[in-house]
């Protein structure tokens, strides 16, 4: 049997790891990988939930432990992990940061960043939109640029295929992201 002393010193060391800024940074770590495996997979970049996760963790962590969790993603991707989104080419490990996928997955840390700094700054409606579709303007360029450079070499089809094909998903992201912000700092402040 578990005496009340073992389940309340049990449930301190809980709420003290729950509040612990690496278990936070590990779980958004998490999130993202679970967002890649959530995936259209088209060529040359699949659809996933990646984005949205990048653009929260720079929400709730704040612009460092936002980028912290990104780079731990990075980390245990090329690792070889299977942490990425499955992509038609079949890129895995640190492959894939040199595949088509490779310039939106190293823009993932200061996509974070940059969206946690603006929050960090202001919490209003108006600056948490701003963030996410700053997150998604950050990794999609870096992500078409990589494209163009060295794999498509023509700025036309590398924006029709690196971010047009993205548009409405971006928008749906951007609102979707901001509305679960909210509601989660909601759901906090009535504790």
């Amino acid at each position: 049997m578990i005496s009340k002393h073992n389940a309340a010193t049990g449930s301190k060391y809980l709420v003290r790891v729950a509040s612990s800024d690496l278990f936070w940074i590990f779980t958004f770590t998490i999130l993202t990988t679970v967002a890649a495996q959530i995936s259209i997979p088209v060529k040359p970049v699949p659809f996933t939930l990646q984005t949205l996760m990048v653009g929260l963790a720079g929400a709730f962590l704040g612009a460092r432990k936002g980028a912290y969790s990104q780079l731990l993603y990075l980390t245990l991707g090329v690792a070889g992990l299977p942490v990425f989104a499955p992509t038609p080419d079949g890129y895995f490990g640190a492959a894939a940061l040199f595949g088509p996928t490779g310039g939106y997955l190293l823009a993932f840390p200061l996509a974070a960043f940059a969206a946690g700094y603006l929050i960090e700054k202001s919490k209003s409606y108006i600056t948490v939109v701003s963030a996410m579709i700053l997150t998604e303007v950050i990794i999609i360029l870096s992500g078409v640029v990589f494209l163009n450079m060295f794999y498509l070499h023509d700025w036309s089809i590398a924006i029709k295929g690196g971010v047009i094909i993205f548009s409405l998903w971006t928008v749906i992201k951007v609102f979707s992201g901001t509305a679960i912000y909210f509601g989660i700092k909601r759901t906090q402040s009535k504790k």
